[in-house]
């Protein structure tokens, strides 16, 4: 399908497809909760969205570009938060805002330790003026932007010190869990999460992503630290003729397929469940900020033909949408 965006759109988006993303949700699973959060809004603001849902797409792994290709120092704290460091014990006791956040804990904290609620509360407030002003390419860049960070709120190791099982014994659990798990399984998930609703707090939102991912982290750990105990490497890991462990692009073990269906299976659909969840917060936090915009008329930022070519396309996906299917993701594999 082909929509009709800005050149210089198709030209950042177009990096996306060839990055290979250690510590995120890896480009099967960005580029699918994106685009199912585009057929989970409403058509009135949806249809705009739909309009440019190959660069929404492919624009979801733009984040981890400027950390890893780019090498954006500014950009990696923006991708977790290690909640032991701040003595997390509900969200009551954590500061409300970016600002309440520097001066409780100084900017060198907070870089090391990480800034993703409060960073995804600041894009918030950016997209919702974006809105406001109807400005189009700031819209679909920050949406496409906070898609990928509410995502990686998703991702139980994105919210603790642990985040690849080094402390465990546990080294390149999180790629396997987030890239190899979903590119191998994720053709079977149900990823429908009906329409986008409007959030009515936005700070009590976005800590309960963190909080209801953190509680997750043991469970995560736990089952995969027993399976390792009790298989042999052979039986972990896709070997080389060397008898060492295949690698992926990204320097991460492949593991073999049985040990990842069983590891699957223990976790009880959890991987389903958070990408389920991300793409409809992602949904709903869109619509919030469309919402609290004022919710100003989109369909005048594209040529009519545009949109009337689309609908067709549109109806496809949203019947495949209905069915759990989010269609059209033509992600370059990692694994």
């Amino acid at each position: 399908m082909k929509h009709k965006i800005p050149v210089a759109l198709i030209l950042i988006g177009s990096f996306a497809v060839s990055i290979s993303s250690v510590f995120a949700w890896g480009v099967w699973g960005h580029n699918h909760i994106n685009k199912g959060a585009v057929l989970a809004l409403p058509e009135e603001m949806g249809m705009f969205f739909y309009n440019h849902t190959d660069f929404i797409t492919e624009e979801s792994t733009i984040p981890d570009l400027r950390k890893y290709t780019l090498n954006d120092k500014s950009e990696f704290c923006r991708h977790y938060i290690n909640l032991e460091n701040f003595n997390y014990q509900s969200r009551g006791s954590m500061p409300k805002t970016m600002d309440e956040a520097i001066a409780k804990y100084g900017k060198d904290s907070l870089n090391k330790y990480g800034i993703l609620p409060w960073y995804i509360q600041d894009m918030m407030a950016k997209l919702t003026n974006a809105f406001k002003n109807k400005r189009k390419t700031e819209i679909l860049f920050l949406a496409s932007d906070l898609g990928h960070y509410i995502a990686d709120a998703h991702m139980p190791l994105h919210t603790t010190v642990n985040h690849d099982g080094l402390q465990t014994g546990q080294g390149g659990i999180h790629s396997f869990w987030e890239s190899q798990l979903p590119e191998l399984f994720g053709k079977n998930y149900n990823l429908f999460t009906g329409e986008a609703h409007y959030i009515n707090n936005v700070e009590q939102a976005t800590w309960d992503i963190i909080d209801s991912s953190h509680k997750l982290v043991y469970i995560l750990l736990y089952d995969e630290r027993k399976m390792r105990k009790d298989n042999p490497e052979e039986k972990q890991y896709v070997l080389g003729a060397d008898g060492k462990p295949v690698k992926n692009k990204s320097g991460q073990p492949v593991h073999a397929y049985e040990y990842a269906h069983v590891y699957h299976e223990l976790l009880d659909g959890m991987v389903e469940k958070q990408m389920r969840s991300a793409i409809k917060l992602t949904a709903d936090f869109w619509y919030t900020a469309w919402v609290n915009a004022g919710k100003p008329d989109l369909q005048d930022l594209d040529p009519d033909y545009v949109t009337e070519r689309n609908k067709a396309f549109y109806k496809q996906d949203m019947k495949a949408w209905q069915k759990g299917k989010v269609r059209g993701c033509k992600s370059d594999k990692e694994y």
